[in-house]
């Protein structure tokens, strides 16, 4: 059957949002930068007893991540989600990165994001259905990390732009913005945070968001 594709699949959100679809029967295609974060995603994802693809790609390089798109489509078929979790995050303050520096932030954070989506979305489209999930966060811009502010400011816009273009021909595109810092154990579980890439996928249509946040826990007190 159709599965998933998930890009930026290393420790963390990424990983959770793997082994949460793989625990529903979903095959995996893993992307990560390096084959050995690839390699350990996947290895997670078969303990579930389900396929896993070990691929990789840096998602600032758009022939090849174009390249391993197909490479997942061709051994899976066609996705029923595609998932965006690539991120470059750093403090850095307004003016104190150089204008590369911040055009090599906005590669990973949106331009990656825009580049899968192209090669995936219109073929969705044409079949009349799919999800596309991107990694959100910073509800509120924060100066000191001003690329991570701009570039999930650029992928809201994005996410906006792509339910208008595709969410008309069956295609739910969202976004999970995260508004903490994620480690195992907290408020910003990545287990917790997962369950909403499934929920988002199983939504009837007529109850499509376009966003939620994780946020913490209300204080019982």
């Amino acid at each position: 059957m159709p599965g998933v594709i998930v890009i930026g699949a290393g420790p963390g959100i990424g990983r959770s949002v793997a082994r949460r679809f793989a625990r529903e029967g979903l095959p995996v295609a893993a992307v990560a930068r390096t084959a050995r974060t690839a390699h350990d995603t996947a290895e997670a994802v078969a303990d579930l007893g389900t396929r896993a693809l070990a691929l990789t790609a840096d998602a600032t390089e758009e022939a090849g991540l174009r390249a391993v798109l197909d490479a997942a489509t061709a051994e899976l078929g066609p996705p029923d989600v595609l998932v965006y979790n690539a991120a470059l995050i750093r403090p850095d303050a307004p003016g104190e990165l150089p204008a590369r520096a911040h055009l090599d932030a906005w590669a990973v954070n949106v331009g990656g994001a825009l580049t899968a989506a192209g090669h995936l979305l219109p073929a969705m489209a044409r079949h009349g259905a799919g999800t596309y999930l991107v990694t959100g966060g910073m509800p509120e811009p924060k100066p000191a990390y001003t690329s991570l502010s701009l570039g999930k400011a650029g992928l809201r816009a994005l996410v906006a732009l792509l339910d208008e273009e595709y969410g008309p021909a069956g295609v739910h595109v969202a976004t999970v913005t995260v508004a903490g810092p994620v480690a195992p154990g907290t408020d910003f579980d990545p287990d917790d945070i997962a369950e909403h890439y499934w929920r988002l996928h199983t939504q009837a249509r007529a109850d499509w968001q376009r966003e939620v946040t994780h946020g913490p826990r209300p204080d019982p007190h």
